[in-house]
């Protein structure tokens, strides 16, 4: 899947003001790397934006934890996370907001 076809669809799906979820699925044992899973919940359910978020920001993901690779530490990687995804989609970090399931 492309790029610009990945931020197209999240386009659909996210809107500036939407609440993304941040699931942690496993930490390195150095606590440098975390695999984080993307969902936004509609309906009562938590769709799955993993696979789609990882390409949009061209970072890794693994069907191992079926999340996206966020390599760092010292600060909150699912703030990062949807901070970038935010940036790529809408020009604006903020315009999505972060919580962790």
């Amino acid at each position: 899947m492309k790029r610009e076809e990945a931020i197209e669809k999240l386009k659909e799906a996210f809107k500036p003001g939407d609440t993304i979820y941040t699931q942690l699925e496993h930490v390195s044992k150095s606590g440098m790397t975390r695999w984080i899973k993307v969902r936004l919940i509609k309906d009562d359910y938590p769709y799955d934006w993993s696979f789609l978020a990882s390409v949009a920001l061209g970072w890794t993901f693994t069907d191992r934890y079926h999340a996206v690779k966020a390599e760092g530490c010292g600060m909150d990687m699912g703030f990062h996370l949807v901070y970038s995804l935010s940036h790529v989609l809408f020009g604006d970090g903020y315009a999505l907001k972060q919580r962790w399931l």
